[in-house]
């Protein structure tokens, strides 16, 4: 037997197009034929676009695509926009054709989601960086909880302490940052002498030129000026050496042999920076009295010699101390900031320079931070009321 053949009519596209009917009660119908998808509409779109928006001003119009034989997400979106974004009262189509109104209708309501955040976006903003910073606290804290506990154990158990690293950390931090903060401590001290000394002439105080620099060096600018040169230098080497550790998986070998991260890696940072800091305030406050006396000499008159000894009578012992443990919070604050962004860089590239960037930032800014709620808290303390 011959097997019977099939033979099938294939539909005929037709072009695009709508019509108007009224039905009875005198209601508008635009019904919508042919293709309605990217290739039928190239040439069509404008004038087709034209016609619906005149089919939308009529007063809730019926809408029937169901003879609309091919539709795709560029005829759709025509629609929606004659329709104002707004699915119609009165619409019926083909069960096939529902999935693309569906996905305009989720995308409008994205938009004016959005729309809503938006006018909201600076407190958003706001709401964004307290709770980052929040996080930032909280991890910090949690990390300074972590050191005294294993300081505590250090405290009980030396012989156990990572005294080596201890020490070289110091050496780090501490020696090889010599240069740059007598430097930088010189020419701050010359550069407040002149500007003080040209103020002190007019009034013909120049004797007052040691305890303003007295004050001012041993007291704020040393310890300031010592800790952000201490966060940019060493802070950041700190992050980016814990980054890279991430990065090449030392942490998780670490982790996988059982050997704590604080003990060996952040408590001795923690006290090298809180030994070597309030040491290099001593020397850069030094430092920086030293050229301001070479100042005073030039601009003033008043020898070296002069400027030495009425310094201890110009600035109380008090000071000294106060400045000391600036000194010392200082450097625990540096170190617990660096420590953190370093724990929390991924293991890439990008997220080890941001992290590095970030750490820097924030050390510097905890350091300004720190030094206010001092200046608060001893204003009354070291003073001398001439």
């Amino acid at each position: 037997m011959t097997p019977l053949k099939s033979t099938s009519v294939a539909e005929v596209v037709r072009a695009p197009d709508i019509s108007f009917e009224r039905a009875e009660g005198g209601r508008s119908i635009a019904a919508l034929s042919g293709a309605w998808d990217i290739r039928a509409l190239e040439s069509r779109a404008r004038l087709l676009a034209r016609s619906l928006a005149d089919a939308a001003r009529d007063s809730a119009p019926h809408w029937d695509l169901r003879q609309v034989q091919r539709l795709d997400h560029v005829g759709a979106l025509l629609l929606w926009q004659a329709w104002h974004r707004k699915r119609p009262a009165a619409l019926m189509l083909r069960a096939e054709h529902e999935l693309f109104f569906q996905n305009l209708e989720q995308a409008s309501k994205c938009s004016s989601d959005l729309g809503v955040l938006e006018r909201f976006g600076f407190i958003r903003n706001v709401g964004g960086y307290v709770l980052r910073a929040l996080d930032h606290v909280t991890g910090i804290v949690a990390l300074l909880g972590q050191v005294l506990i294993d300081a505590s154990v250090l405290i009980r158990r030396p012989w156990l302490g990572p005294w080596r690293e201890i020490s070289a950390n110091v050496f780090r931090i501490g020696t090889q940052a010599l240069g740059i903060t007598a430097a930088v401590g010189f020419l701050i001290g010359v550069s407040l002498s002149y500007l003080s000394a040209e103020q002190l002439k007019t009034f013909g105080a120049n004797a007052f030129i040691v305890n303003i620099l007295g004050i001012g060096v041993i007291r704020e600018l040393g310890p300031v000026i010592c800790a952000v040169l201490v966060a940019g230098r060493s802070g950041s080497a700190i992050t980016a050496q814990l980054g890279v550790m991430r990065v090449t998986e030392e942490l998780d070998a670490m982790s996988v042999m059982g050997i704590p991260h604080t003990v060996r890696l952040i408590l001795p940072k923690v006290i090298a920076l809180a030994i070597a800091l309030p040491l290099l305030m001593l020397w850069t406050s030094g430092i920086s009295l030293v050229g301001g006396a070479i100042s005073a000499k030039l601009q003033l008159g008043i020898s070296i010699k002069e400027f030495l000894i009425e310094l201890p009578a110009a600035v109380p012992i008090i000071n000294l101390w106060l400045a000391i443990a600036k000194g010392a919070v200082f450097g625990v604050l540096i170190a617990l900031i660096a420590c953190h962004f370093g724990l929390r860089i991924q293991p890439n590239t990008e997220s080890l320079g941001a992290g590095t960037t970030d750490s820097v930032v924030s050390a510097i800014t905890a350091v300004i931070i720190a030094d206010a709620i001092f200046a608060i808290l001893f204003k009354d303390v070291g003073i001398k009321l001439i």
